[in-house]
């Protein structure tokens, strides 16, 4: 029934049937003890499963500053993040998670959160709400893994789907997945979904709080342990309410670590090909290409790398774009490319990685330019450090972004403080 209806009504009914499941599994305690005759039976297991469940709490404050050229004013956005979830115990291999998150700003909204009209200022994509984060019933019996409702999915490294876990509010996704390990070394996944609950919501604006979808992913991955692991992969994007962003995508990504006495050499390698799927209005056809070695003797890595997602020199529409992934993590994280420009985007990038047991610490250097034609886009310096005091983690970041040719300088300034209490 979810194939063959529009979008609109497809999220609706989805959105009942899982919430109604969710009821029909975390019924309130004191409705299945009120009959003494039914303490026997299935209803006490039920109760018992919600009942001896695991709460959490988690919390997040971030300070995040942001100097842009041209406007005149900085943002500064002071916010904490609350995150309430509760995962019942298993009956009958059956278990159900909800999770709730309010965020909420500090001093006053001195930035744009795409929702409370700043725009005299830098955007900040931290609006604030209370929105249900996940609610999901799980299946899990054997090499079988089945997720039903509102969830976090993270695939591979995260480069094509994501939660996009850096901003307060995380995307999250309406959907199905499966998950399965019957073939030794081999695990597989395929997840449908229809409807993304973006980093912009809850509240409906601009830019869209959800994409509606009618969406496929596989994922397949084979362990060759110390020759790494090979993960091939294939994505149906078909978005009603954004459809210049439907996109079909296969590929393939290998990536491993080799030991060599106290040093060690790793590797990362992908290739994937993009047309456009569905009702995009723009024929096309893109590739992605990355590329990356990495040394690390003692507490300190060395990263080289190259990505390339590709472009056209004169027709817009036709690069390559990664709308559903974690980008804060790829192509620095002053966010100037979170769209692949008209003509792609080729990213070098240098970095230095340390760790010094509960402290650590990485230096990035970008260089951009434009894949289609011969031209510079810019160049960035990121840099962070990062410690651990008991259940608290403290980090502090920083991005400066000098524009040459594409966009305008822009720093960014960051300090959070993190705890999770289980």
């Amino acid at each position: 029934m979810l194939f063959i209806m529009n979008n609109t009504t497809r999220i609706s009914t989805f959105r009942s049937i899982f919430m109604l499941g969710l009821s029909a599994v975390l019924l309130p305690v004191s409705a299945v003890a009120a009959d003494a005759a039914t303490a026997a039976n299935a209803d006490t297991t039920i109760a018992t499963a919600i009942t001896s469940g695991k709460a959490a709490v988690g919390l997040r404050y971030r300070a995040e500053q942001v100097d842009q050229d041209p406007l005149a004013d900085d943002a500064l956005a002071s916010t904490v993040r609350i995150r309430l979830s509760y995962e019942t115990a298993k009956w009958r291999d059956l278990s159900a998670l909800v999770e709730v998150d309010h965020l909420a700003s500090i001093g006053g909204e001195t930035y744009n959160s795409t929702r409370n009209g700043r725009t005299s200022r830098p955007v900040v994509a931290d609006p604030t709400a209370t929105d249900l984060n996940q609610a999901a019933l799980k299946f899990a019996r054997g090499p079988d893994n089945v997720i039903f409702g509102r969830q976090r999915i993270n695939l591979d490294n995260q480069r094509f789907i994501g939660n996009v876990g850096w901003r307060q509010n995380e995307q999250t996704y309406d959907g199905l997945l499966w998950s399965t390990k019957r073939v030794p070394k081999t695990a597989f996944t395929y997840a449908y979904f229809d409807n993304v609950n973006r980093v912009f919501g809850p509240e409906q604006g601009v830019p869209a709080a959800d994409f509606r979808t009618d969406a496929h992913l596989v994922n397949a991955d084979w362990d060759f342990k110390s020759w790494g692991k090979l993960v091939a992969f294939g994505h149906l994007l078909d978005v009603s309410n954004a459809a210049a962003v439907s996109e079909r995508t296969v590929g393939a990504h290998w990536a491993g670590t080799r030991k060599f006495g106290e040093a060690a050499l790793a590797w990362s390698l992908a290739y994937a090909q993009q047309n456009d799927y569905a009702d995009n209005p723009v024929k096309f056809s893109a590739h992605y290409t990355q590329i990356e070695l990495a040394g690390t003797r003692g507490p300190v890595t060395l990263r080289l790398g190259q990505e390339v997602l590709s472009g056209d020199a004169s027709l817009p529409g036709r690069s390559f774009q990664t709308p559903l992934a974690t980008l804060h993590a790829f192509q620095g994280w002053a966010d100037k490319f979170l769209t692949t420009p008209p003509q792609g985007i080729d990213d070098r990038y240098v970095a230095v990685v340390g760790k010094w047991g509960a402290t650590s610490a990485q230096l990035v250097w970008h260089d951009f330019q434009a894949e289609a034609v011969g031209r510079d886009y810019g160049t960035e310096w990121d840099a962070s450090v990062g410690r651990k005091f008991g259940i608290v983690d403290v980090l502090l970041k920083g991005a400066r972004y000098n524009a040459d040719g594409f966009g305008t300088d822009t720093t960014k300034l960051w300090l959070q403080l993190a705890a999770d209490f289980r």
